[in-house]
């Protein structure tokens, strides 16, 4: 009977608590203001498996301020603000080559679907905003910026480089770490790097590259965090990055509420089901989930400087 209930389940149906993990870690990156419920409902949640740290994500102006507030209203929630990849192009020119939907799996951007261009500085307004919530002692992190060549088309490419370039530069100035979306743009994120000069602490959100990949950001010194993804069944890539990855650059995330790592693919993703990741993790590199935890919890809390 358990299990006919379990298979009829409506795909928006919470999946059930895993087993908690006997060494606390952090949500790496996480989207609390996506998530059903309330913030303190999803903090005691995760906390009851393990998960005692989340970091917010901001992806546009609006999102940046309730990430650097909720950040200021807990002590276990830590900020990174930002205008996410797809949020510059239609700052600048309404929604070029792209999509006026939130973008799904891979995260939500924003609440506020496309707008009318507001021109080259109404980015540079926007910019400024997020570099004065980056400047504040609760935020940890300049994120989540990058490119995102999956959803932005050739129009609006210059902006969204630009962009990317200016959070690099506002992580640097603000000594805040960089988190990095990286979306079908391997090669033009890690030219950006290059030629700009990453910060001291680079993180690649929802890491998709392959292991050759991991070897050249291992190399740089960037940390990599793996999400639910790594779980899937035909992410075999992802595992082999994963294999590859100097333990030390290793951190785990939701990217809720986006993401959920099988078995519950399709169904809303949240911090409290980081512990099924972990394992996945642990069993992927060959230790035991404690061991896997304890770097996990120790690689977050340095690549965000808590």
């Amino acid at each position: 009977m358990s299990t006919r209930v379990e298979k009829t389940q409506p795909k928006d149906a919470p999946p059930p608590l895993p087993e908690p993990l006997r060494v606390a870690v952090a949500d790496s990156h996480t989207h609390l203001d996506m998530q059903a419920g309330t913030v303190e409902e999803g903090l005691a949640k995760a906390a009851s498996v393990g998960v005692t740290t989340v970091v917010q994500v901001g992806c546009d102006v609006k999102g940046s301020r309730w990430a650097a507030e909720t950040a200021a209203a807990y002590a276990n929630v830590h900020a990174a603000v930002a205008l996410h990849p797809n949020e510059a192009p239609r700052i600048v020119h309404g929604d070029p080559g792209g999509t006026s939907q939130p973008p799904g799996a891979g995260g939500g951007w924003s609440r506020q679907g496309a707008r009318s261009g507001g021109g080259e500085a109404a980015l540079d307004e926007a910019l400024a905003e997020i570099e004065a919530l980056a400047a504040l002692d609760h935020v940890k992190a300049v994120g989540e910026t990058g490119l995102d060549h999956f959803r932005t088309g050739p129009e609006g490419m210059a902006a969204q480089e630009r962009s990317f370039r200016a959070h690099i530069e506002i992580a640097k100035r603000q000594g805040k770490a960089l988190v990095i979306h990286d979306r079908d743009a391997h090669a033009d994120v890690l030219r950006v790097l290059r030629e700009e000069g990453a910060p001291e602490r680079t993180v690649f959100h929802c890491y998709s590259g392959d292991a050759d990949m991991a070897r050249e950001c291992a190399a740089a010194g960037y940390y990599m965090s793996f999400a639910g993804t790594v779980t899937f069944k035909n992410a075999q890539p992802l595992r082999e990055a994963l294999a590859v990855a100097p333990l030390e650059l290793v951190l785990v995330e939701t990217d809720a509420p986006y993401l959920t790592p099988a078995p519950y693919r399709g169904r809303p993703n949240a911090p409290y089901l980081i512990p099924l990741t972990v394992r996945a993790m642990a069993a992927v590199r060959g230790i035991d989930e404690d061991a896997m935890a304890t770097a996990l919890a120790a690689n977050t809390a340095r690549a965000f400087g808590y």
